[in-house]
């Protein structure tokens, strides 16, 4: 009987001393990590989630775009978005059970939380006043934030642009449109959050949460051929814009039946042209042959270069763009073209353009400029970093000449500004039958590199459709604000 008592007890204790070790495991280890600090069943995680005063969200040091009001009731703290609209994919939203964009790569720092600021948070405890956040201070330049916005809205289509600093890669704009204000997804009311998310539809092909910037890949049509020029231009250092190339009316496709026209069954000069005059006037049968003579392997290379392939976060996350997988020779003309498998993010795209501009050296995009805590003391700051070299800087210079006469004289002259070099590329890649395709720009001043896009860019055949007609003016706008700084 005794022996029998005496292992039910110490069953009886090893099962307790089991329980004490888990609950202290959930507790102490457990308790800390984000899948149970995010559990949308902890009442407290919720109500702790609005006792703190998270750190404002401002461009250039001045333009508040986000910061917590004050109010009375359980609920003590806000978030409320100044211009919501305006700047929705960049700040994203502080929802009760989530939080997106710099809201989200940054809640660590804008909630106070983060090990950076340790030091402040003991003082703080020390003198007795409230954790308060950091602030955060993006690389966007308001003025260009509204005149990309703007002109893009006006077009009245789905689309994105993209303004980088080329010389530093900071980002001036990023503007997706359709949009949406964060300050409905930010009520702490879950109940109204969820009814105002499924209002706007996220499975619709208008998708206003979706930052077209980033998070999305199109087709980029002919813009991609100053890559394709790139690596020709690369591949041998006599070359420049008055090298003739190659250009049929139509080129026939090895291993197929199909042959490759220009645009709209055009003749490309007489057969025989300067590269210039084949990038001015957008024409692709040269740029197939030349897609057909480097391969598949020197244009890896070379998109490789301009850190496509890439998944970058600056620090909202970046899709990585791609050239496609290799297949049979007849595809690598397409994809010369910037058809076929090719797939590019608007940012890549404005990347490619900052590259070219600064003497082809790709600096890696950033949107923080610099983190302050919540007496403004500076804890960090941007600190600009090379990504790649896409070239050398005797062909970036040929090349940037090149794009220059195609807003001159080529396809792109909607992008012209009086007292001003542009250099640029017109796009128009085709999507899918019986629909309009995309339009694109890219190009670059002497302050700003951008791409623009403007998701099936018309509804009409012609002009309309191009990237020189839909897409290059709006890039003019925002050239003129940058120049008007």
């Amino acid at each position: 009987m005794n022996g029998t008592l005496k292992r039910a007890a110490v069953a009886c204790m090893a099962m307790f001393a089991l329980l004490m070790i888990n609950v202290n495991y959930f507790q102490a280890v457990r308790g800390q990590t984000d899948t149970f600090q995010n559990d949308n069943r902890d009442r407290r995680n919720y109500f702790e989630r609005y006792a703190i005063e998270r750190g404002r969200i401002t461009a250039g040091g001045k333009v508040i775009l986000a910061q917590s009001k004050e109010q009375d009731g359980s609920i003590r703290f806000v978030r409320r978005y100044a211009e919501g609209e305006l700047y929705a994919h960049v700040t994203g939203f502080f929802s009760p059970y989530t939080a997106t964009q710099i809201e989200g790569t940054e809640n660590k720092l804008l909630d106070g939380s983060s090990a950076d600021l340790l030091l402040q948070r003991g003082i703080d405890m020390f003198t007795g006043e409230p954790t308060r956040g950091a602030n955060v201070d993006l690389t966007i330049d308001p003025k260009v934030q509204k005149a990309a916005y703007d002109a893009l809205r006006q077009s009245g289509k789905r689309g994105a642009v993209v303004a980088i600093d080329p010389k530093s890669g900071a980002i001036l704009a990023m503007v997706s449109l359709p949009t949406y204000d964060p300050n409905v997804l930010s009520d702490p009311d879950p109940g109204k959050v969820t009814k105002a998310y499924e209002a706007l539809d996220p499975k619709s092909l208008d998708t206003p949460l979706l930052n077209r910037t980033t998070e999305r890949t199109y087709a980029p049509g002919s813009t991609f051929k100053v890559v394709t020029t790139a690596a020709w231009l690369e591949e041998d250092s006599s070359r420049d814009g008055n090298t003739n190339v190659d250009a049929p009316t139509r080129l026939s496709l090895p291993s197929t039946s199909a042959t490759l026209p220009n645009y709209g069954g055009a003749a490309c000069g007489g057969g025989n042209v300067p590269m210039a005059y084949a990038l001015q006037k957008s024409c692709n049968t040269p740029y197939g042959k030349i897609g057909l003579e480097l391969g598949y392997e020197k244009m890896l290379e070379q998109t490789e270069k301009f850190g496509i392939g890439q998944s970058l976060q600056v620090p909202i996350p970046v899709v990585a763009s791609s050239l496609g997988p290799q297949e049979d020779p007849a595809a690598i003309a397409m994809s010369a073209i910037g058809q076929r498998s090719v797939q590019m993010t608007p940012l890549q795209m404005a990347m490619i353009a900052a590259g070219i501009a600064n003497d082809g050296k790709v600096m890696k995009p950033y949107l923080v400029n610099r983190i302050t805590n919540h007496k403004g003391d500076e804890l960090s700051a941007a600190d600009p970093e090379e990504l790649s070299e896409a070239m050398s800087a005797e062909s970036a210079q040929k090349l940037k000449a090149m794009m220059v006469s195609v807003v001159n004289e080529g396809t792109a002259r909607a992008a012209q500004v009086p007292g001003l070099e542009v250099g640029g590329k017109t796009g128009t890649a085709e999507t899918a039958k019986g629909r309009a395709p995309h339009a694109w720009f890219i190009g670059f001043s002497d302050k700003v590199a951008l791409a623009v896009l403007v998701e099936s860019g018309a509804a009409s055949v012609g002009a309309e459709a191009t990237g020189g007609g839909v897409a290059a003016p709006i890039a003019k706008s925002v050239l003129e604000a940058v120049q008007s700084r």
